[in-house]
């Protein structure tokens, strides 16, 4: 008979060999992978990337920004960059380094196909915010360009990826990227986020796990001591300034009306009632539509009715159902109390009514109503393109 400290230890033994060979992006098996595919091409792809992220950004391009891009030395660097002028696809600006005419070309189709991809992933999967840039830095150099176009038809030819990225076209124009760091807004400001800058990626974590995404309205309440603090669906963060200058805002007028009452689903006690007044724009994808499917839409009388012992999940009930919500879920949900507890005043108001007058509201602020339209597809695309519906209103 195996005795069970032997047996034990032999568990955790095996566990943890396990989790070496096999963890994500660290394992030996992710990290294995992640040189096999590695390649010289893919090496030039990323180079010819980098080189484009500086040009359009207008600041210069070195060898030792390649370098750290590449994660190699700057002597790899400098023989990748020269395989890179061999083909005709890139050029020396003095110290700099440029693209050609056909190298510019070459990296665009990789940028449109990595911001595609990451917009598929956000509208299309229930893969985590984190994981889309990772995802689609491995899918973009196996994309062609026929490829790349029936993707961006199957979207409905998105405008914006979910990050707020311009995705160019075929023929390399993009949309403007406008908007300042959410650090420039004054106390009492507020703005529509059009931008989150998905690298470095710890950075990017912290603004996923704030809940904060484009399209979502933010107020400055404070700043000092480094951090921003700030009221965006629903609920008040704060944010490192070093992790705020990485969300570009575009400013709305002095006058634009404000959230007044607006807080999450996840507020509610056992017993209390709210009015979903909007679905916030950071929650995507499957999870969006689950929650369409369920009849959260503007309007919609939701009570909370019983928590688990843990406190999470909590039951709701909706449109006659109960339903379990993780408080993750319910965060997404914007909701306004309801004045009165009377369940019949259900039956006498129209939700429809006041889910017209929440888009209206958002709809008169023209800042707010250019920002929802960048993630919206232009005229004939398809209703797969994964645009917010207009029935949920805009964050």
């Amino acid at each position: 008979m195996v005795r069970p400290e032997v047996a034990l230890s032999v568990f955790f033994a095996t566990a943890l060999i396990g989790a070496a060979l096999f963890w994500p992006r660290w394992g030996l098996v992710a990290r294995v992978w992640s040189l096999r595919r590695y390649t010289e091409r893919v090496r030039i792809e990323d180079a010819l990337k980098h080189v484009y992220h500086c040009e359009e950004a207008g600041r210069a391009c070195s060898l030792e920004s390649l370098a750290g891009v590449l994660g190699v030395s700057r002597h790899v660097a400098a023989r990748v960059f020269a395989r890179v002028v061999e083909r005709g696809l890139g050029r020396w600006v003095g110290e700099d380094l440029g693209l050609t005419e056909e190298g510019r070309a070459y990296a665009v189709h990789v940028v449109r196909s990595h911001r595609l991809w990451e917009r598929y992933l956000a509208d299309r999967t229930g893969v985590h915010p984190t994981e889309w840039h990772d995802e689609a830095d491995a899918r973009e150099h196996t994309m062609s360009p026929a490829e790349a176009a029936e993707l961006s038809a199957r979207l409905g030819h998105p405008r914006y990826d979910p990050h707020g990225d311009p995705i160019p076209g075929a023929d390399g124009a993009a949309a403007p990227l406008a908007g300042v760091p959410l650090t420039e807004l004054a106390v009492g400001e507020q703005g529509v986020i059009v931008h989150l800058e998905d690298e470095p990626r710890e950075v990017y974590d912290r603004l996923v796990r704030a809940g904060l995404g484009p399209w979502m309205r933010v107020e400055v309440l404070g700043t000092g001591g480094g951090v921003v603090r700030v009221r965006a669906g629903g609920r008040e963060r704060e944010l490192e300034a070093m992790v705020a200058r990485s969300v570009a805002v575009e400013r709305l007028p002095a006058d634009a009306a404000r959230d007044a009452g607006v807080e999450t689903l996840a507020t509610l006690r056992p017993g209390e009632s709210a009015r979903v007044v909007r679905i916030s724009a950071s929650c995507r994808g499957l999870q969006r539509r689950r929650l369409l499917d369920l009849g959260v839409v503007p309007g919609t009388r939701i009570t909370a009715v019983l928590r688990s012992a843990s406190g999470d999940p909590v039951a709701y009930e909706i449109r006659g159902a109960l339903i379990a919500l993780r408080r993750e879920q319910a965060e997404w949900i914007l909701v306004r109390r309801e004045a009165s507890e009377d369940p019949m005043c259900e039956a006498s108001e129209d939700p429809m009514r006041e889910a017209s007058g929440d888009v209206e509201d958002v709809a008169d602020d023209a800042a707010s109503a250019r920002a929802t339209s960048h993630a919206t597809a232009p005229e004939g695309a398809t209703p797969e393109s994964g645009a917010a519906p207009a029935s949920t209103g805009g964050e």
